[in-house]
């Protein structure tokens, strides 16, 4: 976690240089500006600022793009886990920058495996993933003036898929299914003796790594999630983790016709059975009772990516205690607990029954919340809904408080009994 906050943030510092014109910075390149949260808002935000040198960024993205004097344009855009700079030069070129939050995985690892990833993909598969122009994982390495993490690469070519899913034909779609699944399969097809995070062979500073061959090898995972298997469902798999429409990129002419594949941050060599009920954004049947797509989705995985059909048919509760292992550092051991229970059938588990019912109703609680607030289920607002937002959720809580508190007494098998309880939630 970064100890700067929001509050101590500096007014920007216009640069001097004719690298670009100062009408174009209109944004403050250090501070989390994409929304607010309901909960826990200043140490989110403060988990997202950044501390670099803007200027240098503008600078290396110069250096490294021939032919290139000033840079015209450039936008910022913020996800859960980066912020992206996507500039345009005055050669018409676009060139995207990513800098990791401190929260998007361990320091040094997470950047060095993405790249490591996305280079051994661009060599073993015909994955069009836009190339890597410059990138360091040392924020403070003498040779690295920008003072942050950073990868910078080409633009992807094309149009994002989500922007041209509404108006593609059903035809067109189920085509554009086939085609992403042609192309997963290469990744699908991959083989690995252990589990882990791709690294260069020859540029790791740690013990541990299992190597490939001269030039790859597999360490450290990115995550927080890591174990040894036997059963068929854990065969080690290399596996695209964020396949949504937003991140893939198509012709605008032709949408079946995949161009890039972009976002490989945190993508790992895991077992089998994590992957194995990952449904991509564009199975989502757009007209009740028609849900083409999801068939499409299934019979392509199913010919296509088969090691991922084996775990599908096992029964879940085998699987559980290992997949939702790592939500403890979040949620607590409770859940944890609780799959583990079912797993062993066992039923003399009171006080446990007792904690797994609050940590029920503090899940279905923060989900109705959600959906009647239109909030992502970390309390993520838009900037320009948060007035609006937080009021409303200041109000269904007064309101939730009143019926805890006129009804305590009443139920003896209510999880929420009284106001310290539900603030906890």
């Amino acid at each position: 976690m970064v100890s700067t906050s929001p509050s101590d943030e500096r007014p920007f510092p216009r640069n001097r240089d004719p690298i670009y014109p100062d009408k174009l910075i209109c944004f403050d390149p250090h501070s989390y500006s994409s929304g607010r949260w309901l909960r826990q808002d200043k140490s989110e935000r403060a988990a997202r600022y950044i501390k670099f040198d803007f200027n240098a960024l503008c600078q290396k993205v110069l250096d490294i793009s021939p032919g290139a004097e000033t840079i015209t344009n450039c936008k910022k855009l913020e996800g859960g886990f980066n912020r992206v700079f996507v500039f345009t030069l005055n050669n018409a070129k676009r060139v995207v920058a990513r800098l990791p939050f401190a929260l998007a995985g361990p320091a040094k690892l997470t950047t060095a495996s993405e790249v490591a990833t996305i280079k051994y993909l661009q060599s073993r598969t015909s994955i069009p993933i836009p190339a890597i122009l410059d990138w360091s994982n040392n924020a403070i390495n003498a040779n690295n003036t920008i003072g942050s993490e950073y990868i910078i690469m080409e633009h992807a070519t094309g149009v994002q898929l989500h922007q041209k899913w509404p108006e593609m034909a059903g035809d067109q779609r189920v085509k554009c299914i086939d085609t992403i699944y042609r192309k997963i399969k290469e990744l699908v097809n991959l083989q690995f003796p252990a589990f882990g995070s791709l690294y260069f062979a020859k540029l790791h500073d740690f013990g541990g790594t299992y190597p490939l061959d001269k030039e790859f090898c597999i360490g450290p995972h990115c995550g927080t999630r890591y174990w040894d298997c036997s059963v068929e469902a854990a065969i080690p798999l290399l596996f695209y983790p964020d396949l949504y429409k937003r991140n893939i990129f198509v012709l605008e002419g032709d949408p079946a016709t995949i161009t890039g594949i972009i976002d490989w941050q945190a993508t790992s060599i895991e077992p089998a059975f994590w992957y194995s009920d990952k449904i991509p954004d564009f199975t989502t049947p757009t007209e009740t009772g028609k849900n083409i797509y999801a068939k499409a989705f299934e019979i392509s995985s199913q010919f296509l990516t088969p090691i991922l059909s084996g775990p599908r048919l096992m029964d879940e509760s085998l699987f559980r205690p290992f997949r939702y292992s790592y939500r403890t550092w979040k949620d607590r051991a409770v859940a944890l607990r609780h799959d583990i229970i079912e797993t062993a059938r066992s039923k003399d588990f009171t006080d446990h029954e007792k904690e797994y019912k609050l940590f029920e109703a503090a899940q279905i609680l923060r989900h109705d919340l959600s959906n009647l607030l239109n909030t992502a289920s970390d309390g993520w607002v838009p900037p320009e809904e948060w007035k609006a937002t937080e009021s409303a959720h200041k109000e269904i809580f007064t309101g939730m408080l009143q019926a805890v508190l006129t009804n305590q007494g009443l139920d003896k098998d209510k999880p929420v009994k009284d106001e310290e309880t539900l603030r906890l939630i």
